[in-house]
């Protein structure tokens, strides 16, 4: 009987009859004045408060049955409660217990990233509103350094006539050299996709006849005619994986740069221990510390043969130069823990060449996931600015390199068709790309790089131009070339294969120090 009682039953069937209609009545009201739904967690006719949800759990519910009552959610909605989130440091309970504004903004831009370009797995334009959506809601996002400032000297002439100096605030000037250049890559990569938009020559398999045995399981399974790729749309393909190419350096010399900048947390440096050698172990730190050493026989003698591996041979020569230049700052305090008894030049040396190792490791596998030291940067950081401009490369970054796996795919597959040997396809790609170059990326440089290279062309541009020397050529065989065509013949045609840089070239430049911390 009290079981039945609670259920909110009556003994008397017409007071439970007129009951539950008042009940309801109430609740219209409520909801007619309150414009919400909670009046639906009390429908129950249990009484009393009821139990508390997870706040997340109870946030996402309160979208979903706003949106089912009112349609869906307008772009206002939808930016209040990304700010909200932002605000409250993603801790939905409001007790405050979020983290940082710095982390809250990086896991926004990555999350917005990961669920915007996740599931686009193929060599193709983006669909119009995902496209739509991913600039208007990294657009809010990236507001926020329009409101990071610094004082900067003005001259100012007052009414009278006198001029004077004052300080006004201006955008700070990181932001403002690398936030529009970051813009313009994004852009430069969304048309590099939209390019594929006419292309006929390769395909995906459908559904179930999806059978890859490779690393990449997961990935749709490219198709070419069988006898391979025609030759111009096989020139068209390294020509858009070279401009992506350029669009993926941009991004990484920017995004190391930030990374450069960030402070090492205290809680990295006291997890070291004391020697790069107890990091290192003693076969690399052998290797590095020989009196003749060249970097790239040094990773040929390495096994990198998983991610696993090369991610761990990262972290070890991270964590040594970290050792080493804290070892070079405390050297002239003998009674320091992080003093040593090597000299300070060799020390110098040594930090050079464990840095060079880590630029040829981020060249030759971009696709690396964050060393410790990143992780530890991105999580302790408390500067907006650096955590914006880093989550905004790394997602670009991340995005370049997946469309170039996309177009090695292709390129693979034709390779297949054609029956090419490994070697042959192996130098192939080789041609296309400078991965081994040991050279620092220097973001100022890599943009004004994209600035001169010529615009990225569909493949019926490609084919164009292609077309267009062919007819040149017969009518200068047959001698009915005028002086025009006699020009436009020996204009260059646009370069498929980049610049290959020598080792003793970027040593005899200086240009050999890298960042040391890189996505």
């Amino acid at each position: 009987m009290v079981r039945f009682l609670r259920r909110g039953h009556s003994l008397h069937k017409t007071g439970s009859h007129n009951s539950n209609q008042q009940q309801q009545l109430l609740r219209e009201r409520y909801l007619d004045r309150s414009g919400s739904d909670t009046g639906e967690m009390y429908s129950n006719g249990a009484g009393g408060t009821p139990p508390l949800a997870n706040s997340q759990a109870a946030a996402a519910g309160a979208a979903r049955l706003r949106q089912g009552r009112d349609g869906p959610l307008s772009e206002l909605d939808v930016m209040k409660e990304k700010f909200a989130k932002l605000l409250l440091g993603e801790d939905m309970s409001g007790t405050g217990k979020g983290v940082p504004s710095a982390l809250a903004l990086s896991n926004a831009v990555t999350n917005l990233a990961a669920s915007v370009f996740g599931e686009h797995r193929k060599l193709e334009p983006m669909a119009p509103d995902t496209k739509e959506r991913w600039k208007r809601e990294v657009g809010w996002l990236l507001s926020v350094t329009d409101h990071i400032v610094e004082f900067v000297p003005t001259r100012h002439t007052s009414e009278n006539g006198i001029t004077m100096e004052i300080m006004s605030t201006a955008q700070r000037r990181d932001l403002a050299m690398n936030i529009p250049a970051l813009r313009k890559l994004d852009a430069m990569l969304l048309g590099y996709m939209d390019n594929f938009a006419d292309q006929t020559e390769f395909w995906y398999e459908k559904g179930g006849d999806n059978k890859r045995d490779d690393d990449k399981w997961w990935m749709p399974t490219v198709k070419v005619p069988s006898e391979g790729l025609s030759d111009v749309t096989r020139k068209w393909l390294q020509y858009q994986k070279e401009c992506v190419n350029q669009v993926l350096k941009a991004a990484m010399a920017i995004n190391a740069q930030v990374l450069v900048e960030m402070e090492i947390p205290e809680v990295y440096i006291e997890s070291l221990p004391k020697k790069g050698k107890t990091s290192l172990g003693d076969a690399i730190y052998r290797s590095i510390t020989e009196d003749t050493f060249d970097p790239v026989e040094f990773l040929a003698g390495m096994d990198l043969s998983t991610e696993h591996k090369v991610l761990d041979l990262k972290n070890r020569i991270e964590a040594s130069t970290v050792i080493w230049k804290r070892k070079m700052q405390t050297n002239k305090d003998s009674k320091s823990s992080w003093s040593s008894i090597v000299s300070f030049e060799k020390r110098e040396q040594f930090e050079e060449r464990a840095e060079t190792i880590l630029h040829l490791l981020k060249l030759q596998f971009p696709g690396t996931p964050q060393s410790q030291l990143d992780i530890s940067k991105i999580q302790y950081n408390r500067d907006v600015g650096y955590a914006l401009l880093e989550s905004y490369s790394r997602v670009l970054e991340s995005l370049a390199y997946s469309v170039m796996s996309r177009i090695e795919d292709v390129l693979s597959a034709d390779a297949a068709a054609q029956n090419l040997t490994a070697t042959e396809a192996a130098r192939r790609v080789l041609e296309s790309a400078d991965l081994l170059a040991p050279r620092k990326l220097d973001a100022k440089e890599e943009l004004e790089k994209l600035n001169e290279a010529p615009a990225s062309m569909t493949l019926f541009d490609f084919m164009g131009w292609h077309f267009d020397q062919d007819e040149l050529m017969k009518r200068r065989e047959d001698g009915t070339l005028d002086a025009d065509g006699e020009a436009m013949l020996l204009k260059k045609a646009p370069s498929v294969a980049p610049k290959k840089f020598s080792y003793v070239d970027s040593l005899s430049s200086g240009g050999m120090r890298s960042p040391s911390a890189r996505h």
